[in-house]
């Protein structure tokens, strides 16, 4: 017995090796990551690569084969008459105006309407709900005639306003904040505020926007993006010789009998790079609110 006594005094004054933790330490990836990030971004790139080495080119090199793999020398010249013949800085300003105030609009209307239907409590919450969701189900060129019909009534044809109030909700928005509010925002928050004297507006401001801030700037990037390169409704709405966006601008480039792709494609790298410059400058903001909301998640 005295033998065994001693033998778990000396076992138990062993010390116990315990899993090193993982918290804090960097990942790095293999060389089979590393390899396949670099095949994505190249494949992401290239179109735009693309896009400036045709920019480079004439008409003549570009309908030869093999087509050209590297620049040329007349980028800047096609680049001055796509700007000049499409006049190019208004269509930027306007789609800059257009592209912004949507932004805002969706944003901000698909946050305060998903946290109506995540948080609040009201009398057919649930069939409005189905019907915001079955209006993505329509194809959007069913509305076309009769958006067009109340446009005209109104009297803003070829004017902006034609493309921005059409835009300031959807449906997809206010889906996308309902779900992120559900689980995001505790329920007993909102008690707790209402119990200290919060109004709604404050409520809104101090509680629901700081906690939906990372879903809102993923929601804004896609709807700047999204309005940025819209297309069907701008077409039908604007004329190229009034208030043109962007991409109305671009269907006036490169007519005759033989298009010029090259201009064409400098006019595409003309409306392309803005996004890329917004998306350098603010990049990092809408990172971090990403990043941020998964930690706090």
């Amino acid at each position: 017995m005295s033998q065994s006594a001693g033998t778990s005094v000396s076992t138990s004054d062993k010390p116990v090796r315990r899993p090193k933790s993982r918290a804090g330490r960097t990942l790095h990836g293999g060389k089979l990551t590393y390899a396949v990030l670099v095949v994505f971004t190249v494949l992401s790139l290239f179109p735009l690569v693309w896009t400036a080495i045709a920019a480079s080119r004439n008409n003549t090199r570009l309908a030869q084969s093999p087509p050209p793999l590297w620049f040329g020398g007349n980028l800047f010249k096609n680049l001055e008459i796509a700007w000049t013949d499409a006049n190019m800085g208004t269509a930027l300003l306007n789609t800059m105006v257009v592209a912004s105030l949507v932004t805002i609009g969706t944003v901000l209307f698909s946050t305060l309407a998903g946290f109506a239907f995540a948080k609040l409590r009201f009398r057919f919450k649930n069939a409005l709900l189905l019907m915001v969701i079955g209006t993505m189900m329509v194809p959007p060129q069913l509305g076309v005639v009769p958006l067009y019909m109340l446009i005209a009534k109104l009297s803003w044809t070829d004017q902006l306003q034609s493309v921005i109030l059409p835009g300031l909700v959807c449906a997809f928005g206010v889906f996308f904040m309902r779900q992120y509010l559900i689980q995001a925002l505790p329920t007993e928050l909102i008690e707790a505020a209402r119990v200290d004297g919060a109004s709604s507006i404050r409520v809104v401001w101090h509680i629901v926007f700081p906690a939906a801030r990372p879903a809102m700037a993923v929601l804004g990037m896609l709807t700047f993006v999204q309005s940025w390169n819209d297309f069907f409704w701008p077409i039908i709405a604007l004329t190229q010789s009034g208030s043109p966006t962007v991409q109305v601008a671009l269907t006036g480039l490169g007519r005759g009998y033989i298009p010029d792709q090259s201009v064409i494609m400098a006019g595409a790298l003309l409306g392309t790079l803005p996004l890329l410059l917004v998306f350098i400058v603010f990049g990092k903001q809408i990172v971090g609110g990403i990043m941020q909301g998964a930690i706090k998640g």
